[in-house]
C-alpha cells in the first residue's frame, strides 16, 4: 500500500514538472512588446530608408536626454480601423512612451491608411506645442509627404521639434479640454518680472524701515518731542454732531451692453493664440496634437 502512495506521488511530482516545463516554453515563445527603451522610430508601413531609420533614431535619443521629452516617429498602412488620432494615441499609451510622471512625448504618425499625418502629444509636450505650433509643424510635414518624400517629413518634424523645445513653453500658453470647456493657464513668471517684483519689494521694504527708524529717533527732535508732550498734556474731546443724510431724489439709468466678439473663440474668453486643445483618448490619458490629410 506504501509503496503505491510513493509510485503515485513520483508520479504527480513527474506530470508537474512536465507542465512547468511547457509553461516555461511557451513564455519564451510569447511575442514580445513592440516597445523598448532605445526604440522610437516604428517603421510599420516601411515607407522609410534604413539607413535613414539610424539617424532618426539617434536624433530621437540625442534629443530624449537633451529636452527630457519623448519622441518618437510611427508610420503604418494598418490602422485597425481607428482613426489617426486614435491610433496615434493609442500607440503612445500601449508602448509605453513619455518622460517623468506625466508621461511628456510627442508623437509624430504618417498613416498611409487614413491618409493623414497626425501629431499626438502629452505632459508637458501639451503645452510646448501649442496648436499654432502644431500646424506650423503640420505644414513642414505635409510637403514632404505630398510627393511621397517620407524621410523629408520626419526631417521636418526633427527639426521643428527641436526648435520649440528649446523656446520652452509660450508666456500666454493654455489648455483648452475640448470636450468639457475647461481652461487650464500654464502660469509663469519671466525674468524681468521677478526682477521688477524684487526691485519694488526692495524699495518698500527700505521705505518701512526707515520711517520706522525715524520714529524711534524721535528723541534726537527736540521739535517733536516738545510736540509729543504737549499732546500728552493738552484736553482731548470727542464732540458728536447729530447729522442726517436726506435722499432727496433718485434716477435709475439702464442699457444693454453688448457682448464682446473679437478673440474669444471657443475658448472661454482667452485668446487662441497660446491654445492647446486637449482630448481624452480611451485609455482615459489626456493628449494634445493636431492631423492633417495629405
Amino acid at each position: 500500500m506504501r509503496t503505491r502512495r510513493r509510485l503515485l506521488t513520483m508520479w504527480i511530482a513527474v506530470v508537474c514538472c512536465m507542465f512547468m516545463a511547457a509553461g516555461r516554453g511557451y513564455a519564451s515563445d510569447a511575442p514580445r512588446p513592440e516597445a523598448s527603451d532605445d526604440v522610437r522610430v516604428y517603421d510599420l508601413a516601411d515607407i522609410l530608408d534604413d539607413s535613414r531609420e539610424k539617424e532618426f533614431e539617434k536624433a530621437l535619443g540625442e534629443y530624449r536626454e537633451q529636452y527630457r521629452l519623448d519622441m518618437a516617429v510611427v508610420t503604418t498602412d494598418d490602422a485597425r480601423g481607428k482613426s489617426a488620432e486614435e491610433y496615434a494615441d493609442d500607440f503612445y499609451e500601449i508602448n509605453g512612451f513619455g518622460v517623468g510622471s506625466d508621461r511628456d512625448g510627442i508623437l509624430f504618425l504618417i498613416d498611409m491608411d487614413n491618409r493623414e499625418l497626425t501629431f499626438s502629444t502629452a505632459g508637458k509636450a501639451i503645452r510646448i506645442f501649442t496648436d499654432e505650433r502644431i500646424e506650423d509643424m503640420l505644414d513642414g510635414v505635409y510637403e514632404g509627404a505630398l510627393r511621397g518624400d517620407y524621410e523629408a517629413s520626419v526631417d521636418s518634424f526633427l527639426v521643428d521639434a527641436a526648435r520649440y523645445c528649446r523656446a520652452g513653453i509660450p508666456g500666454n500658453q493654455h489648455n483648452y479640454d475640448t470636450e468639457t470647456g475647461e481652461i487650464s493657464v500654464h502660469k509663469s513668471i519671466r525674468w524681468y518680472e521677478a526682477l521688477i517684483a524684487l526691485g519694488v519689494s526692495g524699495f518698500a521694504a527700505g521705505a518701512a524701515c526707515l520711517a520706522v527708524k525715524r520714529q524711534y529717533a524721535m528723541e534726537e527732535d527736540g521739535g517733536q518731542l516738545r510736540n509729543l508732550n504737549m499732546a500728552y498734556r493738552s484736553e482731548a474731546r470727542f464732540v458728536y454732531n447729530n447729522q442726517t443724510d436726506r435722499l432727496v431724489n433718485k434716477f435709475v439709468t439702464s442699457r444693454v451692453i453688448p457682448r464682446s466678439t473679437s478673440g474669444g473663440g471657443r475658448g472661454g474668453g482667452h485668446s487662441t493664440a497660446g491654445r492647446s486643445s486637449t482630448h481624452t483618448s480611451s485609455g482615459g490619458m489626456t493628449h494634445g496634437g493636431g492631423s492633417r490629410k495629405f
